[in-house]
C-alpha cells in the first residue's frame, strides 16, 4: 500500500465503524508549525528539549529528546474537543524516576529476548536481563533512557523532527556500533509518520518500535476495555509464562485473539485462556496479513474506535508484526499528567515490530542487520473521528 492510499483507508474506516462528517476537520489557513523549548536536564546534567508539532487542524504532538519520547498528543473528538490521548508525565522528573516506556522509542531490540542470550555468526552474546529471566526493550539503559540529538524540519503541509542516537559497541551487551535515526512527521491529514533508519559496523539484532500508551477517551479518564479493536492478522505467536514466544505461529480463529472484526478490548480479556493468563491479559505479537503486499509497503495493521468520543486510530506499517498490550501492569501507583492516576488497563499499546525473540527462532523473520545494509521501517498513526 502506498502512503497516498491512506486517505482511502480512512474512508474504509468510516464504513466499518460508522460514517461521520466532522465540521471541525476543515483545514485552517495557518500552516503547520514547530516550537522548541527546554524540558529540563538529566541527573548527569544533559539538557533535554521538547519539540511541539502542530498541524492545520490543531492536532499537536510534543516529543522530547530523552528517549525520543512522545509526551503529549492532542486530537479532537467528534465534537471538535481536543484532549491528550497518550499516557505520560508532565515533567522530565517522572520519566527519570519511573516509566513503563511511556511514549518512548525502545531498542536496540524492542520486546523480549529469552534469557538475554543469542548466538550470531558462531558467537554467543549475553545481554542484560531486566525482565525476570529475559531481556526487554534494550536492557537496563535502552534507547528510552538516553538523550537523542534532534533536528526539526517544516514544510507547508507537515512538521517533523528527526532524533538521532549512536549506540556504541557493547552497549547493554550488543555487538557493533549502531547509528539510529527516528523521524516523527505530523501531516495535515492527521497522520503521525514514524520512520526509522539504522546502520551498523558489525552484525547485530535491531528491532525498533514506538511505545506510546493510547487512551482515545482521554489519558487517565477511564479504562480502555470499551475501545473497539481490529487487528489485520489471521495468526499470532503464543508465549510461555515469561512471555517468550514458543516458536509456534498459531491461528487466531476460535480464540480470544481473533480481532479480525472490530471487538471490544474487554469482551474476552478475562476468559480462562492459558495465553491470557500468561500475559495477564493481552501482551502478544500478531502476525500481520502481508502476503499480498510488496516488501516494504505500508499495510493496515490495526484500527481502534472509542465509541463515546468517536476518536479513531488507524495503524499502518511496513513491519511483519504488531504487539498489542492492554495495560495489564498499570496498577494505580503512577500519577501522570493533570494529576490523573493510571489504573489497571487505562492505556493500550500497538507496537509495530519484528517478532519477539527472533534471534532465537530461525522460522521468524530475521532481525539481523549487517554492515553495508540499512535498517528501514515506517509506521503511520492516523487519527480521525466516527459519527456513531
Amino acid at each position: 500500500m502506498r502512503p497516498t492510499t491512506l486517505a482511502v483507508s480512512a474512508a474504509v474506516l468510516a464504513v466499518v465503524f460508522g460514517s461521520a462528517a466532522c465540521r471541525h476537520t476543515r483545514p485552517s489557513l495557518r500552516r503547520t508549525r514547530i516550537t522548541r523549548t527546554s524540558f529540563g536536564t538529566t541527573a548527569d546534567g544533559k539538557p533535554v528539549e521538547l519539540f511541539t508539532l502542530t498541524n492545520a487542524h490543531d492536532v499537536e504532538v510534543r516529543a522530547m529528546t530523552y528517549g525520543a519520547t512522545i509526551v503529549w498528543l492532542h486530537a479532537p473528538d467528534r465534537e471538535g474537543h481536543l484532549d491528550d490521548i497518550v499516557l505520560g508525565y508532565p515533567t522530565l522528573a517522572g520519566y527519570l524516576a519511573q516509566s513503563p516506556y511511556f511514549g518512548a522509542i525502545v531498542g536496540r531490540y524492542g520486546n523480549r529476548i529469552a534469557k538475554g542470550r543469542f548466538t550470531l555468526d558462531g558467537k554467543t552474546y549475553q545481554l542484560a536481563t531486566n525482565n525476570g529471566p529475559n531481556h526487554l526493550h534494550g536492557g537496563v539503559k535502552g534507547f528510552d533512557k538516553v538523550v537523542w540529538s534532534a533536528e526539526p524540519a517544516e514544510t507547508d503541509s507537515s512538521a517533523a523532527v528527526t532524533f538521532s542516537y549512536i549506540s556504541p559497541a557493547g552497549e547493554e551487551g550488543y555487538p557493533g556500533t549502531l547509528h539510529a535515526r527516528v523521524t516523527y512527521t505530523l501531516t495535515d491529514r492527521n497522520e503521525l509518520r514514524v520512520e526509522y533508519v539504522a546502520t551498523t559496523d558489525q552484525a547485530t539484532p535491531v528491532n525498533l518500535t514506538q511505545h506510546s500508551y493510547f487512551n482515545l477517551a482521554g489519558a487517565g479518564t477511564r479504562d480502555i476495555l470499551g475501545h473497539e479493536l481490529m487487528i489485520a492478522a489471521d495468526r499470532y505467536t503464543p508465549v510461555d509464562a515469561t512471555l517468550i514466544p514458543t516458536g509456534e505461529i498459531a491461528p487466531v480463529a476460535g480464540t480470544p485473539f481473533d480481532f479480525r472484526t472490530p471487538t471490544a478490548i474487554g469482551a474476552r480479556i478475562d476468559q480462562p485462556d492459558v495465553q491470557l493468563q500468561n500475559g495477564k491479559g493481552y501482551d502478544h505479537n500478531w502476525v500481520l496479513n502481508r502476503a499480498s503486499a510488496a516488501e516494504g509497503a505500508l499495510v493496515l495493521a490495526a484500527r481502534v474506535i472509542e465509541p463515546t468520543t468517536g476518536r479513531t486510530l488507524d495503524v499502518f506499517t511496513t513491519e511483519p508484526g504488531i504487539q498489542f498490550y492492554s495495560g495489564n501492569f498499570l496498577d494505580g501507583t503512577i500519577t501522570g499528567k493533570d494529576g490523573r492516576v493510571y489504573r489497571h488497563r487505562y492505556g493500550f499499546c500497538l507496537e509495530t515490530q519484528h517478532f519477539p525473540d527472533s534471534p532465537n527462532h530461525p522460522n521468524f523473520p530475521s532481525t539481523i542487520l549487517r554492515p553495508g545494509r540499512e535498517y528501514r521501517s515506517t509506521t503511520v498513526f492516523q487519527f480521525g473521528v466516527s459519527g456513531r
